[in-house]
């Protein structure tokens, strides 16, 4: 797996490339552009440069037309960059022709993305989600992985043994796939006894973009040390706590960060993660409301949940961060349309949000700014779904133990 895992002893330099296409205008792609950028950070990599190119589609050989890929090569050799980073996923063919073009490493965002996650596992089964989706991405191009097999081009009697080679290759992914997803099979059967162990507890999950706060929301409902910091991807792993507000237990699931073209070979493999969020029965969608693209956020999010669970389950949404929400009041002259930035707070929660009443609710977790108002709607929500389930109400006077 060598070629996924950038290296940590050096701090490699990147060029970053995306396309202005009629789907995606250059304020877009500029937004984009800052994600893969942070997720570049993210895997250790310093980003030196940013190159677009407006085009209709992506040019099916070299995803940028071959002036650019050129302008590319240029800056590459000029600036001694060592990687270059495409914001779409390329295809095998498009892969193979931009790294002979020019003769540096190249990824692409599935491939950044995967790369993080298999920095970021920590256990045996997020591991083990990982390796498969990292074997599903390589076996399509196997044949850039293969440097040997380029010596063995043109020679009469000599293309059979490549052909030979490749396919050993496949047979051996292959195979590591089915015992991957066995392994898989293995975890998922196991979890899935430690949730009907769980009793009828109600289960909320914490669902939300990556980065937008939910680890440090679940440290401080359930007062538990669950890994937060200030990077993409930093929970894999579902962690599940008990939580008691006004002698009321439910289980607290705190689920990874979804992001924008998330491979789907990871959403996959972590199908099993996923399945917190098929068994709550609420969900706490939490947004970061001081990111400019918050709603597109909400949009990637919403999407994502509707291809996991098509059933309809209560939801809050929890718009955190407001310590950090930023805005800059327009002249008086200024007669461009409103942006985000130009509203301030008070005047975005009139928007359509206001629609949304007890539905949602603003806190900053990092200054514990309204925690105890979300502690009390989470209550009496939770409370609804007891009594419905439990209309005796006895159900909180049993005892459980604590979820590890």
């Amino acid at each position: 797996m060598k070629d996924f895992i950038i290296s940590e002893a050096q701090t490699e330099k990147a060029v970053l490339v995306g396309l202005i296409t009629p789907e995606q205008n250059e304020q877009k792609v500029q937004e984009y552009l800052d994600e893969l950028a942070f997720l570049a950070d993210t895997a250790g990599v310093d980003t030196v440069k940013r190159i677009t190119q407006k085009m209709d589609r992506p040019h099916t050989a070299t995803f940028v037309g071959k002036g650019k890929l050129q302008e590319i090569k240029e800056y590459v050799i000029e600036n001694e960059i060592g990687l270059v980073i495409f914001d779409d996923e390329l295809s095998p063919k498009q892969l193979r022709n931009i790294e002979r073009e020019l003769q540096v490493k190249i990824l692409d965002r599935t491939n950044l993305i995967l790369d993080i996650f298999a920095k970021r596992a920590q256990t045996a089964h997020a591991k083990t989600q990982v390796e498969l989706a990292q074997y599903k991405y390589m076996l399509p191009r196997l044949t850039r992985l293969w440097t040997h097999l380029e010596r063995q081009r043109g020679g009469v009697g000599m293309r059979g043994p490549g052909e030979t080679q490749l396919e050993t290759d496949r047979r051996i992914i292959l195979d590591k796939i089915s015992r991957l997803k066995r392994e898989l099979q293995e975890i998922d059967r196991q979890k899935n006894v430690q949730r009907q162990n769980r009793g009828k507890m109600v289960r909320v999950a914490l669902v939300g973009y990556t980065n937008v706060g939910k680890s440090t929301i679940m440290n401080l409902l359930s007062k538990s040390e669950v890994f937060a910091e200030n990077k993409l991807f930093a929970t894999l792993d579902t962690t599940v706590r008990k939580v008691i507000i006004e002698n009321l237990p439910f289980l607290l699931s705190d689920t990874v960060g979804f992001i924008r073209k998330l491979p789907t070979e990871l959403v996959e493999s972590f199908k099993s993660t996923l399945d917190e969020v098929r068994e709550a029965d609420m969900l706490v969608h939490v947004v970061d409301i001081s990111h400019p693209g918050f709603e597109e956020q909400i949009e990637v999010v919403n999407r994502t949940l509707n291809d996991i669970d098509k059933s309809e389950k209560p939801m809050i949404l929890v718009f955190n961060k407001i310590d950090a929400f930023t805005f800059v009041p327009k002249e008086e002259d200024d007669l461009t349309p409103m942006k985000r930035e130009n509203i301030d707070l008070e005047e975005l929660k009139r928007t359509w949000m206001n629609k949304m009443q007890d539905n949602c609710i603003f806190i900053s977790a990092k200054k514990q700014i309204n925690i105890n108002e979300l502690k009390e709607l989470l209550y009496e929500r939770v409370k609804q779904i007891h009594v419905e389930r439990f209309p005796y109400n006895d159900f909180l006077y049993q005892h459980y133990d604590d979820v590890e």
